[in-house]
């Protein structure tokens, strides 16, 4: 609808001037010096104590490539395999980049509204009409303040993103490591079993050619040689896997790749946290994500009911410039030109339902935010609940094979042996023995793995935002590691 100029629509026309006036004095947003990525690495360090580098110029890439060479000249350890995913990982900088693009975002959403131009000319026999026209959008300028807070605010979302995206790798790096030490374990372990087995073999094989042994017993032993080498391999081939997975957390490639991986950490002294719950709830990133972007909705339902019975309007300036030609009463050709201003004011508005589709689709996503948020909240506070008593559990496990079941399994088979030397028990009972103390073994090492895993899981559910996963790749790994030892 096409409304001339009046008195009303120059006082608007004033208005949205000095409104855009007000939003340039206030200043546009512009671009910061480290991108946003203070608030990404003061986070970092705090939550786990590592540096996160942007990698943005030769000098940056040259410095991370040094930092990273000097952390794989020595074994690995899980605070080291983390640094160098935050620095080597190529999805992390991925992440980066998508931050420098919701700074960019909010930039030029606290740019005033760039002016329509226009021209056009008609012509004809006698006539020449040339019309130009500037169009410019004065509810995008009057409500400019109030779309710049809030792309500030969802740049703010977007950094708090990033910084769960950080600390998701960190723990899933250190997730990883666990498994590809623990790996590394098993095949040390199985590797000394299989020497004691292939050197107790030739025994047995020597002492059945002079009939010292019964063939029954020294098929027994062969057979328990041979199930070692089967589990050997299969242990091997779970150290490959692991460590592949490893690579990829660090994005490691070429001679990076001769890098060694260190052993399993000892356990530690058990942690008592109280208030596990509030903890969560005050420290989770997606919690303050979830609550950023409900804060976000809540300024854009307001802009929406401001602006409910005006989708948009528009100042539209003309001038128009008439050249003519006219015969007069003697003959001769005269030319006319006049001149004219034109101020029109265009407004959108929504005749048919008042704005009330967009207050209804506003309320409702704001509503939608508000329920994921306690949903969120109620979840966490079980996450946090149930990661706790992972940790716990895996810690008396861990304890008890290394206290109980590990040190009676060693005496077991000692018994045995001293017992199969003097003529008290047959070979079957020292097979058996020897094999019960590999699964034991193997077990301890499985034992020990989940609980630092267990571990990861609830320092991250109180910082990061659930297990991040780590429950079911732990099962897998666990089956795995148990077909490997099972008979």
């Amino acid at each position: 609808m096409t409304v001339p100029a009046t008195s009303n629509a120059r006082r608007l026309f004033r208005f949205g001037l000095l409104a855009g006036a007000a939003a340039l004095l206030g200043g546009c947003a512009s671009f910061s010096a480290d991108g946003g990525m203070g608030a990404i690495q003061s986070a970092a360090y705090a939550d786990i104590g590592k540096e996160v580098v942007k990698i943005g110029d030769d000098q940056a890439a040259l410095t991370a490539k040094a930092r990273v060479d000097q952390l794989l000249r020595k074994p690995l350890t899980a605070d080291s395999a983390v640094q160098i995913a935050l620095l080597n990982n190529r999805g992390l900088q991925a992440a980066f980049n998508e931050l420098g693009m919701a700074e960019a975002q909010m930039v030029a959403a606290s740019l005033p509204p760039n002016p329509r131009l226009g021209i056009s000319k008609l012509s004809g026999r006698f006539e020449i009409e040339v019309e130009r026209q500037i169009v410019g959008s004065l509810l995008a300028l009057a409500t400019l303040p109030a779309r710049a807070e809030i792309a500030r605010d969802r740049f703010q979302t977007a950094q708090l993103r990033t910084a769960e995206a950080v600390l998701k790798l960190a723990a899933d790096t250190r997730r990883q490591y666990y498994r590809a030490a623990a790996a590394d374990a098993q095949v040390t372990f199985y590797q000394e079993a299989k020497s004691s087995a292939d050197a107790a073999s030739e025994l047995f094989k020597r002492l059945g050619e002079t009939g010292g042994v019964n063939k029954l017993d020294q098929a027994r032993e062969f057979a328990f040689e041979a199930e070692l080498t089967v589990q050997l391999a299969q242990a091997r081939q779970q150290q490959r896997q692991e460590r592949e997975r490893l690579v990829r957390q660090l994005g490691l490639w070429g001679n990076d790749l001769k890098f060694r991986v260190g052993s399993l950490p000892p356990l530690p002294r058990l942690q008592s946290v109280k208030a596990v719950e509030a903890e969560a709830l005050r420290k989770r990133v997606d919690i303050q994500i979830a609550r950023a972007e409900l804060d976000t909705l809540a300024k854009s339902l307001g802009l929406t009911q401001a602006t409910r019975f005006v989708n948009d309007i528009d100042l539209l300036g003309r001038r128009t410039y008439d050249r003519g030609r006219s015969i007069s009463e003697d003959g001769h050709v005269e030319r006319e030109t006049s001149r004219s201003k034109t101020l029109e004011l265009e407004i959108d508005i929504p005749i048919y339902d008042f704005g009330q589709s967009k207050v209804a689709l506003a309320e409702q996503t704001y509503m939608q935010a508000a329920n994921k948020l306690a949903e969120k909240a109620v979840n966490a506070r079980s996450e946090a609940r149930e990661a706790y008593t992972a940790y716990r559990a895996n810690y008396d496990i861990t304890r008890q094979y290394q206290n109980n079941v590990l040190p009676l399994r060693k005496i077991i088979q000692d018994q045995s042996l001293l017992q199969y030397s003097g003529m008290l028990n047959d070979v079957t009972d020292l097979i058996t023995d020897a094999r019960n103390r590999i699964l034991s073994n193997v077990a301890a090492i499985n034992a020990r793995r989940d609980f630092w895993i267990a571990h990861t899981d609830f320092k991250h559910a109180l910082i990061g935002g659930g297990s991040g996963g780590g429950g079911a790749t732990v099962a897998a790994a666990a089956a795995g590691g148990d077909a490997g030892g099972g008979h």
